[in-house]
């Protein structure tokens, strides 16, 4: 099975640590965010992994080399411009001629990935997206009322949503739906697909999950890890 790392991000959110360190190597407990991907990908069956990048790329390939170490076949695809979080697949196309998983290079989770890979392989669609519920706390009471007069007040509600978990299953397919070397993103690609009425299936991640886009989100994953991971 095959998997693609999107590895090109600047991690401006993620300054200053991201001015020395591409964000998928900043250090999670003993090892790289990256690291912990491929030997987790590996761990369910994924023994070629493409990582597509773009900022900072031969810190990135000197440092995995040719993944023989973690047990997979690593291949490094570089932008030379950048191409977004959709139109970078394009530059591995004619490798990706079966379903494949692809995932963004910041996300720590537990997820089953072969269980997610089955699923949307057994959709025969182009697309499944990874989704995951999160519950945001509100500070203040909800009120109600009828014209000049309070009905009820709901004392800090929660707020739950679902969100775009950054995971995907892909079918050689989708190809038709990205333009060539072109800046593209995923939303955009959703957005195109749902225009098209193509059917995207959805797959709720009930497992833990964590993007580590902002530095709270780094410093959670970092006193997080040992619980989850280790």
């Amino acid at each position: 099975m095959k998997a693609v790392i999107l590895s090109g991000g600047l991690g401006i959110r993620l300054r200053p640590f991201t001015e020395v360190i591409p964000k998928p190597l900043l250090p999670i407990g003993e090892k790289a965010i990256l690291e912990v991907q491929i030997e987790r990908l590996r761990d369910y069956g994924f023994n070629t992994i493409y990582l597509a990048t773009n900022y900072k790329s031969d810190y990135i390939e000197s440092f995995f080399g040719d993944g023989s170490r973690y047990g997979v076949n690593l291949k490094i695809s570089k932008e030379t411009t950048p191409l977004g979080t959709a139109g970078p697949l394009t530059l591995i196309q004619d490798d990706l001629t079966e379903p494949f998983l692809v995932m963004n290079g910041d996300i720590l989770t537990l997820l089953n990935y072969k269980m997610f890979y089955d699923y949307g392989v057994s959709k025969s669609f182009p697309l499944t997206l990874g989704i995951k519920k999160e519950i945001l706390p509100f500070s203040f009471g909800n009120i109600f009322f009828e014209g000049d007069y309070v009905t009820d007040i709901q004392e800090k509600p929660n707020f739950e949503l679902y969100i775009l978990a950054g995971i995907y299953i892909m079918t050689p397919e989708i190809f038709k739906y990205i333009p060539k070397a072109q800046h593209y993103d995923m939303d955009k690609l959703i957005k195109k697909l749902l225009a098209e009425k193509i059917p995207i299936p959805k797959y709720e991640i009930k497992e833990y999950w964590l993007d580590i886009g902002r530095i709270n989100d780094f410093e959670k994953a970092q006193n997080e890890f040992k619980e989850h991971f280790q």
